[in-house]
């Protein structure tokens, strides 16, 4: 029973979430971004460079030969992948620079001095009577 109370401990902790939770807003974030490569910033560049498709771009190591098919080394999908990285990574550096300046922000901020303890209330008040006499 130990190592089931063990293991509970372990799944509900906040980092076990946490962790869970980022993988999958992670996942989803890269289905974005490579959709937002793919679609929108990939066609011009393919434009660009004359209508290539980077998709299709591919080196056929054997051509097809009837029922099997070709074998390819699909370089333009992996020029792709490169492109989805570095702006998946790019976002990533934004958001973490973000969450940087909020935390610098918060810790400059000037906090409140602690509240005097009763002792130094009690003395203060002892000052102060003495100063009226």
């Amino acid at each position: 029973m130990s190592m089931l109370n063990e293991f509970k401990k372990f799944a509900v902790k906040g980092n076990v979430v946490d962790m869970a939770v980022g993988i999958i807003v992670g996942a989803a974030f890269g289905k974005i971004v490579s959709s937002f490569v793919a679609d929108v910033i990939m066609p011009p560049i393919g434009i660009l460079l004359g209508g290539v498709d980077f998709a299709g771009l591919a080196f056929i190591l054997k051509e097809a030969a009837g029922d099997v098919p070709a074998v390819t080394l699909n370089y333009g999908k992996f020029i792709q992948t490169v492109v989805d990285f570095g702006i998946i990574a790019f976002a990533i550096f934004m958001a973490v620079k973000a969450i940087n300046s909020l935390k610098k922000k918060e810790e400059e901020a000037p906090q409140a001095p602690p509240a005097p303890s009763n002792q130094e209330v009690l003395l203060s008040e002892i000052r102060d009577l003495l100063k009226e006499k």
